[in-house]
């Protein structure tokens, strides 16, 4: 055989194993702590996504993998891993179930060059006031929460006088502040509020502090509070008989929450997620339908809206560096920017000034137990009670202005 010929192979070869060099993206999602099962289903979503992707060809010829680091929802940790998986060549990171690690680890990953998709992070801070151009946030923002929310208790609750338990960290101030503005109930002597510590609030501040609910006249009780952190206090509501006495309202809830409080417990709360299992049903999605059929065969449990989100983020990551033909950051920012599709339920879009994920929000509420029981996994906790389109409930351009400059920011993402 001809030398030229000999390496004319050899460069083939060479060609073909480097296009087939897996593509690493990086998962920082907390696999203990107060939200570890929501990053368990932001695990389970990814890796069902990558496989349905390679199974597909991969991503510009190359499969996707996944190299995953725990944050335990902390800050410092979630910036660390940053490191470690942009040193171990990942060409973009998402997840997270606090805005305090996404806000962190987002502002990082803008240093090293590489986007960072949020998962879980509700605060307004997220895309507001600490927002970036390697920053896109996937869920909805608190005020979107708040909106749709509001309009449910104004119609339904009107007039009322509500007490406000919050995490204090970020998350928690903008969605109590949010909720506050969207139901009117922003003075403070009325409507009174008390904050608990985050992360590592005890028992007893939860306790102490509900029994000052339980004290006021406040006909709703607001729990600005998510995980592990919901479900102790709730316990302890129930143990008081506050969920019988008052409405009880948690601006954010998913299903691993209701799973692990128990129906019971939980029976008549309200709140919002942006997407659960019976949506793709309601909004006529049969990729959406889709999912949930795989999910459900894969792992015996139905999706959650963490699962969603963390489907979506690597599907719409693969979708803009195929139409890029590009892993480069810019690149698949340029193609993101604007971007409308729909996925898991209606139409969305990652709006170009904020990247703030724009997309239709429901107000739900919690079934009674008997109900929940007739769903072949007992997983049918959400009624939906109200929904608001993604442009009804995000905050305009003029807003976001507003709440950049208060915050001393550029009105462009930098």
């Amino acid at each position: 055989m001809k030398r030229t010929t000999l390496l004319a192979l050899a460069l083939g070869l060479c060609l073909s194993a480097e296009a087939a060099d897996p593509i690493t993206l990086g998962l920082n999602y907390p696999r203990t702590g107060s939200y570890k099962e929501e990053g368990l289903a932001q695990m389970r979503g990814a890796l069902l996504a990558i496989d349905e992707i390679n199974a597909k060809g991969g991503v510009l010829g190359r499969p996707l993998r996944l190299s995953s680091r725990n944050s335990a929802s902390r800050p410092e940790k979630a910036v660390a891993n940053v490191d470690k998986l942009a040193d171990e060549g990942a060409v973009i990171l998402f997840g997270g179930a606090s805005s305090a690690v996404a806000i962190a680890a987002g502002k990082r990953a803008r240093e090293r060059g590489l986007l960072y998709f949020g998962t879980l992070t509700y605060s307004n801070d997220t895309t507001g006031k600490d927002g970036h151009r390697y920053m896109f946030r996937e869920c909805n923002n608190a005020w979107m929460s708040a909106k749709v929310l509001g309009e449910y208790l104004n119609k339904h609750l009107p007039n009322k006088r509500y007490f406000y338990i919050t995490s204090d960290y970020t998350w928690g101030h903008t969605s109590e502040s949010s909720l506050r503005q969207a139901t009117g109930t922003q003075d403070s002597a009325r409507h009174p509020g008390l904050k608990t510590a985050f992360p590592g609030a005890r028992l007893s501040d939860y306790r102490d502090a509900l029994t000052q609910a339980a004290a006021s006249d406040a006909e709703v009780l607001v729990l600005v509070l998510f995980g592990e952190d919901m479900v102790r206090a709730m316990r302890i509501a129930d143990e008081m008989g506050l969920n019988k006495r008052m409405q009880v309202a948690v601006p954010n809830l998913t299903q691993s929450m209701i799973e692990t409080a128990g129906p019971d417990i939980m029976r008549g709360v309200l709140g919002t997620e942006p997407w659960t299992w019976r949506v793709p049903e309601l909004e006529g999605s049969e990729a959406g339908k889709q999912f949930v059929q795989n999910f459900d065969e894969r792992y015996q449990t139905h999706p959650s809206s963490s699962a969603a989100s963390a489907y979506s983020i690597v599907y719409q990551w693969a979708d803009a560096a195929t139409r890029a033909r590009s892993l480069n950051s810019e690149q698949v920012i340029a193609a993101l920017e604007g971007h409308r599709y729909r996925l898991l339920k209606d139409e969305q879009e990652w709006r170009a000034f904020d990247h703030q994920n724009v997309q239709t929000v429901y107000a739900v509420r919690v079934k009674p137990r008997e109900e929940v029981l007739k769903d072949r996994f007992k997983q049918d906790y959400f009624e939906i009670v109200h929904r608001l389109t993604g442009e009804q409930a995000a905050p305009s351009h003029a807003q976001w202005q507003l709440e950049r400059t208060a915050g001393g920011q550029k009105l462009a993402l930098q």
